[in-house]
């Protein structure tokens, strides 16, 4: 009864830029954190950047200064912008809310289907 589905992915040269959004919907009680995490072959999904209801972020050191995450909690919605994107970058990009539902006292992780970013050298 909760769906977060996601936009914005897609090919870029490297040096561009590219904005995901996720909107998440349903019976949602409260979202603690929104985040993105994104995948490569072969290798353990990793955490892109997060956002806490109160606005306090967190970054993994690759991507301090190049993207920047931000969250409408009226609309249960995250973005994350891209700058300055690197072939490395490329990867499936998932959004992750750590909520709890209507009716629950428990805090659960959802993550939406996942958006392939491409940066081409």
């Amino acid at each position: 009864q909760v769906q977060l589905v996601e936009s914005g992915g897609g090919l870029v040269q490297a040096g561009g830029s590219l904005r995901l959004s996720c909107a998440a919907s349903g019976s949602i009680f409260t979202i603690n954190i929104m985040g993105w995490y994104r995948q490569t072959p072969g290798k353990q999904r990793e955490l892109v950047a997060t956002i806490t209801s109160g606005g306090v972020t967190n970054y993994a050191d690759s991507v301090k200064g190049r993207f920047s995450i931000s969250r409408d909690n009226a609309k249960n919605t995250v973005s994350l912008q891209m700058n300055s994107l690197k072939p490395e970058d490329t990867a499936v990009y998932y959004c992750n809310s750590r909520l709890i539902r209507i009716g629950s006292f428990r805090v659960d992780d959802y993550w939406g289907q996942g958006t392939q970013v491409t940066v081409s050298s």
